[in-house]
């Protein structure tokens, strides 16, 4: 595995410590594990990096502009590439089973094939100058808070919206003048003027021939999601047609970030990353304080819960020093601790006829059950581990976006006590199947859908949420799942 490149001056440092992250994020997405997506990560940063300052002292000895994308969506291409590198080198285990389909799909042909058939938003930004094109990116698709894009790219934040508004026509022009210049049959041509007209006015409706040719035809269709400045679908398609598989999911990943405050962009981050002296970097990944905080409340949590039990004998000191007021693990309906925050044995309910809570380490997640948890005979499975106990957890579902034959979703989760990993399932009614997921990974059997969590995101807070998010398919029907549940323990369904 390379060494990451030494920066060359301070500054470069700062842009490396911000552009880290935004790799290290993409190659978790193309990987099937996190030491993968260091290796991924690494070479891609160091390609992507040696091929911009390349481009860079080209352009200075000849004084042309050689056309290239911002920084941050190279080193993304460059994840790319370089995961295709893999799976030509032997290498492709290593990444996520639908990123190698997708490499070896005429979709991803497009990204390496003549220019003129490539993507419209690749070729779109492509075309514009640097510093507009990353005031498009940085805002739209990494989601950075217009004052700090401000900032990191020395524009007056006074003027930065307006500045917005002007690239986002500038990209809207690029991308027409690339569709006209795409070869593309009679049908097609004879759509374009009409395509153009139509995407330019807010609140214009489509016409029906229209709609029905964006519905068969891909290119025409990514026009549409390029020429139409209004409506929100900018993100998406600037994503999608730039960085190709998994494009929304990363999309989604950097407004969660930013959501969280998690977005990097210090400009103090060169003196404690390493660059500046020359060594390797240790990859870090934002969410590091945020985990450690959240691993800490979880142990004070956890000794807080096993105060009042002393040892199996009962040696421990009551509270008050009347035996008679210690006080039970939890009240009669109120959900136990999940035993995988406890090694077995380690909890002594002093009421029998409480639910004995190593009850919940029997749940297979494998075996959940398929019937609705209200059903009173055949109950196995996570309603064996909740039945007499109000649910310790709520799920809302929630539909993001959809489409003809797919749909974007999230499932957010809160829990009443802390965690310190969760696994988080569900039944689908409409044999709507996942195809991809973020924040989390996923194996359905079935109609049975069970997400367990990230390297970055197992440790839950007691009273905290936690989110993932994914694109699947439907036919016929899109109804909400049913039988949602955390750890083998039934949950209660947000209105």
């Amino acid at each position: 595995m390379p060494d990451l490149p030494t920066p060359q001056d301070a500054a470069e440092a700062a842009m490396f410590s911000e552009c880290w992250d935004v790799v290290l994020s993409y190659a978790d997405l193309c990987t099937s594990g996190s030491s993968a997506a260091t290796q991924l990560a690494t070479e891609a940063f160091t390609h992507g990096i040696h091929e911009s300052r390349a481009a860079a002292s080209g352009t200075k000895g000849t004084g042309r502009r050689t056309p290239q994308l911002p920084r941050i969506p190279l080193l993304l291409t460059s994840v790319r590439t370089t995961a295709a590198a893999w799976e030509a080198h032997g290498q492709g285990h290593r990444l996520d089973p639908d990123l190698r389909l997708w490499l070896n799909s005429e979709k991803a042909a497009r990204y390496t094939g003549p220019p003129l058939h490539r993507p419209l938003a690749l070729r779109g930004l492509r075309d514009m100058q640097e510093p507009d094109a990353a005031l498009l990116w940085l805002a739209e698709v990494e989601s950075i808070p217009l004052p700090a894009v401000a900032r990191r790219l020395g524009l007056d934040p006074a003027a930065a919206a307006e500045e917005l508004t002007q690239v986002r026509a500038l990209f809207r022009d690029r991308c027409h003048r690339n569709h006209i210049d795409t070869p593309m049959d009679a049908n097609c041509r004879s759509y374009a003027r009409l395509l153009d007209a139509v995407t330019r006015a807010p609140g214009s409706e489509t016409p029906e021939d229209l709609s029905r040719h964006l519905s068969r035809c891909v290119e025409c269709a990514e026009a549409a999601a390029c020429l139409r400045l209004h409506g929100g679908g900018l993100p998406s398609a600037l994503a999608g047609g730039v960085i190709g598989w998994g494009g929304l999911a990363y999309l989604e990943r950097r407004r969660r970030a930013a959501d969280a405050g998690l977005l990097g962009g210090r400009r103090d981050a060169a003196v404690d990353t390493g660059f500046l002296e020359g060594r390797l970097v240790v990859p870090r990944i934002g969410r590091t304080a945020m985990l450690v905080t959240a691993v800490v409340v979880s142990a004070l949590a956890l000794t807080v819960s096993l105060m009042p039990f002393g040892d199996a004998a009962g040696g421990g000191a009551p509270a008050d020093g009347d035996p008679a007021n210690r006080q039970p693990v939890a009240a009669p309906g109120t959900a136990l601790p999940s035993a995988t925050t406890r090694p077995p044995g380690s909890l002594v309910s002093p009421d029998p006829s409480e639910p004995d809570p190593r009850s919940e380490v029997t749940a297979n997640p494998d075996t959940e059950p398929q019937g609705k948890s209200s059903s009173p005979a055949g109950v196995t499975g996570e309603e064996t581990s909740t039945r007499g106990a109000a649910p310790a957890c709520e799920v809302r579902y929630q539909i993001d976006n959809e489409w003809l034959d797919g749909f974007q979703a999230t499932v957010t989760v809160t829990s009443t006590k802390a965690l310190d990993s969760w696994r988080v399932s569900w039944t689908y009614q409409d044999g709507q199947r996942v195809a991809q997921m973020w924040d989390g990974s996923f194996v359905q059997k079935g109609s049975r859908v069970t997400a367990t969590a990230a390297d970055y995101n197992r440790s839950v807070s007691a009273g905290g949420s936690f989110a993932v998010g994914f694109l699947a398919s439907w036919q016929g029907g899109n109804s909400a799942p049913r039988d949602f549940a955390l750890n083998g323990g039934k949950c209660a369904v947000a209105g």
